[in-house]
């Protein structure tokens, strides 16, 4: 409906408006150097073409890829890829028409059409020269050029604005309702034979999903160098377009940023300029509430607010079917709050009396575009800070910075519903105690349980950034995705709205592990010389691949092997572990293949948890009694694995886990994050060892000398995804060996890092 209601005014609008001529073809023009690993960097006069830039030079790198991701947006995954086939939509697999519907029903084009055109004109530029780009790439290359795994696919085409729109609300939604696609594509009044169609899972279920990160910024008060440090460590995934790219742009006296970005991203959205460094962190902030609905006694496609009853709007979703099958229709049902969501084993049934809809604050979000520009042409972490607060377009990430002058901050400043703690109080259902630390629910049936208005705000109903939380210093700040809380453990934030995370309550072991390497770098108890902080010390921090799970665990459990004949082995393979995740380390994987049957048990630990030293407590690995029994037995059940397997008890780490690039297995450090292990890689099962999947990704450290950033980085999977690219597996070789590359950002600097050959690209 809303899509013929967005036509009409269209319609309306051209009918009232004189009629002028067309204006002028835009011109788009760039200059792309590589580097050393396929880095380009981009040079323009306008932003238009720093998106055709950008464009021209991640196609080149991975066209399949960004391709099929259009088709995905589009709704086109049934047509080209079978509607029985998966595709991975934010963490979790789904099937392709459920994919399909819940793209078509949940991306309004019309509204981000009408959104685009009255925003910001830089963003505007940005976006269409990236579709310019992207389609001079297509034409230059021409069928036979297009890379072997899709070529002569039908869903490699020319894309047009819709397909970036439909890509950036994707991309916003990406840790919020896309994670819950599968109960908006389901959702069905009582009784309809669709509800067959239910997932058979819990979407809420706890997981440890992999997207995450580490960011740490350090002030003048503790580096070596007096100036600002950051270290970037952001977790996100080896496959698919959520893959972090390395660029470097420059629109001289506008703009000139290093870093990264992913795929759609015409700008740079974690790096550096010339004075500020940032990363981002996934943080704890929930981005959407559900309305718990009282539906109108006559009719279960109605429902009541203030007893007053409406409709829900009803729309028919066509999927197009491959080889010119009839398309599949599906139905969806959404109300003032949102699309309608469904799945009893989430506690969200659909009954004659109550349903339950979905309200998502990064729907329709074009602002984040608009902060990054900013973020990247920022000279201070202040002037990062204006940035975040005024847009409020960031949309599911901290942000951690650090500049020249030595300043450090932390904003957990989203796009977040404002939603007070009294709110939650006094609009909480029953079910609202169940679902606590997973998503704040709230009475529909009251339009006073609606986000609350607050002057100031881009978007009404958004939180303004006076009730979010924001720290600067000049020692430093972390997060490692816990909440706001203890972004440094002297100064614990004020409690504020829960639906900015919990407080005041137990850390994982990756936080956890992450603050207490800051204080003993600081202390000068971690073995490196001195107590200040520099690039160095950062570099081996970040790949120290130390485990705090084992740090607590691993003597305790030793202490029962004595006598155990059936477990004598294990022990004397943890007992030569070096208690890390390095390459080389032994006994690592039957220690994490432990550490996942354990973790969860209860009375794990001595000590509870302690708000007074949140560092170190829960604490003393509890092993006497049945406790040691059950920790006994797990260690048996975790050698039994590993010999099912085929893989030695004290097999090296680095023979385990690996990256296949081609032909080649290259071994790969760090481990999870449930270990206490802040380089942390998320690992799929193989035979004979397992791959990463989520994990570091984009590895920064920057900090400034008299003239501009010293940054050295490294991208664990590389550019490229084509493995006919000589950019398909280089860096992964480096990340294995942590050789860190010293990213060349002057002119300089650029050509004695191979930069010796410019193409340029226009129309």
């Amino acid at each position: 409906m809303r899509y013929l209601a967005s036509t009409a005014l269209g319609v309306a609008l051209l009918a009232t408006t004189p009629v002028t001529a067309a204006p002028a073809p835009a011109h788009y023009a760039a200059t792309i150097t590589r580097t050393t690993f396929g880095i380009p960097h981009i040079r323009a006069t306008t932003w238009g073409g720093i998106g055709y830039g950008v464009a021209y030079a991640y196609a080149q790198d991975n066209l399949c890829m960004l391709a099929e991701e259009f088709a995905t947006v589009a709704g086109e995954r049934s047509r080209w890829f079978g509607p029985k086939e998966s595709a991975v939509l934010g963490f979790d697999k789904i099937d392709n028409l459920s994919s399909d519907v819940f793209f078509r029903s949940v991306i309004d084009v019309p509204t981000l059409r009408a959104g685009m055109a009255r925003g910001n004109p830089t963003t505007r530029a940005l976006v269409r020269g990236y579709v310019a780009g992207y389609n001079k790439l297509l034409r230059d290359i021409g069928p036979a050029g297009v890379p072997s795994d899709c070529r002569g696919k039908g869903w490699v085409r020319p894309i047009t604005l819709d397909d970036m729109l439909r890509l950036n609300e994707k991309q916003m939604l990406l840790a919020s309702s896309l994670a819950l696609a599968p109960l908006v594509v389901h959702a069905v009044p009582p009784g309809a034979a669709q509800a067959a169609l239910v997932p058979g899972e819990d979407p809420l279920r706890p997981r440890d999903i992999g997207f995450g990160s580490n960011g740490w910024a350090f002030g003048k008060d503790v580096t070596a160098n007096g100036r600002g440090l950051v270290v970037g460590n952001p977790h996100f995934p080896w496959n698919g377009p959520s893959r972090f790219y390395e660029m470097h742009l420059t629109l001289p006296g506008q703009y000139d940023a290093m870093g990264v970005g992913i795929a759609g991203a015409p700008v740079v959205t974690l790096g550096f300029n010339k004075d500020v460094a940032w990363t981002h962190t996934v943080t704890a902030a929930q981005h959407f509430t559900v309305f718990q609905l009282k539906l109108d006694p006559a009719d279960p496609t109605k429902y009541l607010v203030d007893g007053k009853s409406e409709a829900m709007r009803r729309q028919v979703i066509s999927v197009p079917m491959p080889d010119g099958a009839p398309p599949v229709e599906r139905t969806t049902y959404a109300t003032r709050y949102g699309p309608i969501v469904y799945n009893p084993l989430a506690g969200f049934g659909w009954t004659k009396t109550q349903a339950y809809a979905l309200r998502d604050a990064n729907h329709n979000n074009q602002r984040a575009l608009e902060t990054w520009v900013a973020i990247g042409q920022a000279r201070s972490v202040g002037e990062v800070r204006a940035a975040v607060e005024r847009t409020l377009g960031i949309p599911w990430v901290n942000t951690i910075a650090a500049d020249r002058a030595g300043n450090a901050l932390h904003a957990d400043v989203t796009a977040v519903p404002n939603v007070s703690a009294d709110k939650v109080r006094a609009c909480g259902m029953p079910l609202s105690a169940v679902l606590k630390g997973k998503l704040i629910l709230l009475d529909g049936s009251r339009s006073a349980c609606d986000w609350d208005r607050a002057t100031g705000t881009p978007v009404a109903g958004l939180m303004p950034a006076r009730d979010q939380a924001v720290l600067e210093r000049q020692d430093y700040v972390a997060n490692s995705n816990d909440s706001y809380w203890l972004s440094n453990p002297k100064v614990p934030a004020l409690i504020r709205s829960p639906i900015l995370g919990t407080t005041e309550s137990e850390r994982t072991l990756r936080t956890r592990s992450g603050l207490i390497e800051i204080d003993r770098r600081l202390s000068g108890s971690d073995g490196l010389p001195g107590t200040k902080v520099d690039p160095a010390a950062a570099e081996a921090m970040a790949f120290a691949n130390k485990s705090l799970a084992a740090e607590l665990a691993v003597d305790p459990l030793l202490a029962l092997c004595p006598g155990q004949e059936d477990v004598a082995a294990a022990c004397a393979a943890l007992s030569g572990w070096d208690r890390r995740f390095n390459l080389d380390s032994r006994g690592a994987y039957l220690f994490a293949t432990f550490w996942e049957g354990v973790r969860s048990l209860p009375g794990l630990w001595a000590v509870p948890f302690d708000k007074a030293d949140p560092l170190h407590t829960p604490r003393d690995f509890v092993t006497n009694g049945a406790q040691g029994t059950k920790l006994l037995a797990a260690l048996k059940a975790a050698a039994a694995t590993l010999a099912k397997q085929g893989i030695a008890l004290d097999a090296r780490w680095g023979d385990v886990q690996f990256a296949v690039r081609g032909q080649d297995h290259i071994p790969i450090h760090g481990a999870s994050g449930q270990l206490g292990v802040l380089n942390v890689q998320q690992s799929d099962a193989v035979p004979g060892g397992i791959v990463p999947k989520h994990g570091s990704s984009y590895v920064q450290i920057v900090t400034f000398d008299t003239v501009g950033p010293v940054a050295d980085a490294l991208l664990s999977y590389s550019q490229s995804t084509d493995p006919a690219s000589p950019y398909f597996g280089d860096q992964t070789r480096e990340f294995s060996a942590k050789r860190f590359h010293h990213l060349p950002f002057t002119e300089a600097q650029i050509l004695a890092d191979g930069g010796r050959k410019s193409v340029r690209i226009s129309e």
